[in-house]
């Protein structure tokens, strides 16, 4: 059931750049006020509002920085984001789905279009991909958490379909209903979850070579770069061979 969710590597790789936390902050601190204002501003009684929180104090996101987003939405201050999908094809033919928060549709539009264009991907139209995919939900957990074999029981134990390990940490998959009651079992087990969210996992994988994954890898972090855009999905392995060459 192991496998490789090459995804959490370039979030690690440009996690650890401080450049990048400004923006990291600002894209959490959103989905929080987007989580509060669809439901209740308690994470107690809000299951998506608490996943944006346990996602923020996971990058060490300061208390002061969630409360404020959380009290934003409770005051009906800021913006109203629009939640919106965008699909089409990277370079080596992998499929790409972006998730985006946005105040500005043909902004946003215009810029995931234009980081396609340049970066040598094609943007679709909507379902392009996302039939090659399953919309499951998804906890994850760094390697402190355990190892490999720790992890899968739990999971197992408290109803998971299948779990991903590799040396960044533990993707565990589930059926979208059971994503919280499986989360709070497993906050039993090992403790509270680095991510818990709806995802995209891939039906089938494309291994991709040295020359296109340098390109994806661009096309990917431009991407992730943009203010609107919260998660990029896509169903590429890239071997850890090419991703040490790459640097």
């Amino acid at each position: 059931m192991a496998g490789h969710s090459k995804f959490k590597n370039i979030m690690h790789r440009k996690g650890a750049q401080d450049k990048k936390r400004a923006g990291l902050f600002s894209k959490l601190s959103r989905e929080i006020t987007v989580a509060a204002k669809m439901g209740m501003p308690d994470p107690d009684f809000n299951p998506r509002l608490r996943a944006a929180v346990n996602a923020a104090k996971a990058q060490s996101v300061p208390k002061d920085n969630i409360q404020r987003a959380i009290d934003k939405a409770s005051k009906g201050d800021g913006d109203n984001y629009e939640e919106i999908r965008y699909e089409g094809y990277g370079p080596g033919g992998v499929a790409l789905i972006v998730e985006a928060l946005t105040d500005n549709r043909n902004r946003t539009a215009t810029n995931v279009r234009t980081a396609f264009a340049k970066n040598g991907g094609n943007l679709g139209a909507s379902g392009a991909v996302s039939h090659g995919f399953e919309r499951l939900g998804l906890i994850e957990y760094g390697i402190k958490a355990g190892d490999e074999d720790k992890v899968l029981e739990a999971a197992i134990e408290a109803g998971a379909d299948d779990v991903e390990s590799d040396e960044d940490g533990h993707a565990i998959w589930v059926a979208v209903e059971n994503l919280h009651p499986v989360a709070r079992e497993l906050e039993t087990a090992l403790g509270e979850a680095e991510g818990v969210k709806l995802g995209w996992k891939p039906g089938l994988k494309v291994e991709v070579d040295e020359g296109a994954a340098a390109t994806l890898l661009k096309l990917i972090d431009v991407l992730d770069d943009d203010d609107d855009v919260q998660t990029v999905w896509g169903n590429y392995d890239i071997s850890d061979e090419v991703m040490e060459k790459l640097g």
